[in-house]
């Protein structure tokens, strides 16, 4: 092995992804937590053990991590792009709104996350670890603040499905590569 000199090349530091990338990265990080949160019972967890109440507190902790990190680039950022050129009017006022209600309403389904610790009988810990709020055992608030936090949920889903159509009838009617913006360069290929 050859010794080291000041004639090696030192080495080159790797670039940091663009903040796209990373926005990329987001938002396909937190649709498998979001699919879990709409097919996971928390009641049907608890009664097949600690083990699987656990799991989902830890995917309910990286959720709203992920939620916040997208509603913090949104709030120093804005939105990371603009409507497409092939856009009819509708769609082009659409796009901007559309997107717009689907970072907060992530970032409120977490606020009402916060509002079930802070209204609980007992410390509630996020992936076990935690701590959500300081109880203040308010289970008359504690009962309208998870009806919420469940109907705001699904509401958010309606929310995405309207987005992933969205893009999809972007994608195959205007044909303007509308897919092809967030996916992954992996997936290119086949859209």
């Amino acid at each position: 092995m050859a010794p080291v000199t000041h004639f090696t090349k030192p080495h080159l530091p790797r670039r940091l992804p663009t903040w796209r990338s990373r926005l990329k990265w987001l938002h396909w990080g937190i649709v498998p937590f979001f699919i879990w949160f709409m097919v996971a019972d928390p009641e049907v967890l608890r009664r097949m053990g600690p083990g699987w109440f656990q799991l989902h507190s830890i995917n309910g902790l990286i959720f709203v991590t992920l939620a916040l990190i997208w509603t913090g680039s949104h709030l120093r950022r804005g939105l990371a792009s603009r409507p497409g050129p092939k856009l009819p009017p509708w769609a082009r006022r659409f796009h901007p709104i559309l997107h717009k209600t689907l970072i907060w309403g992530l970032f409120l389904v977490a606020l009402t996350g916060f509002g079930l610790g802070l209204t609980s009988a007992v410390l509630l810990r996020a992936g076990g670890i935690l701590p959500i709020a300081p109880p203040l055992n308010l289970p008359d608030a504690h009962a309208i603040v998870s009806w919420v936090h469940i109907y705001q949920f699904y509401a958010l889903a309606l929310i995405v499905l309207v987005h992933g159509t969205f893009h999809l009838w972007r994608h195959l009617a205007l044909r303007d590569n509308a897919l092809r913006i967030m996916a992954p360069k992996a997936l290119h290929r086949f859209l």
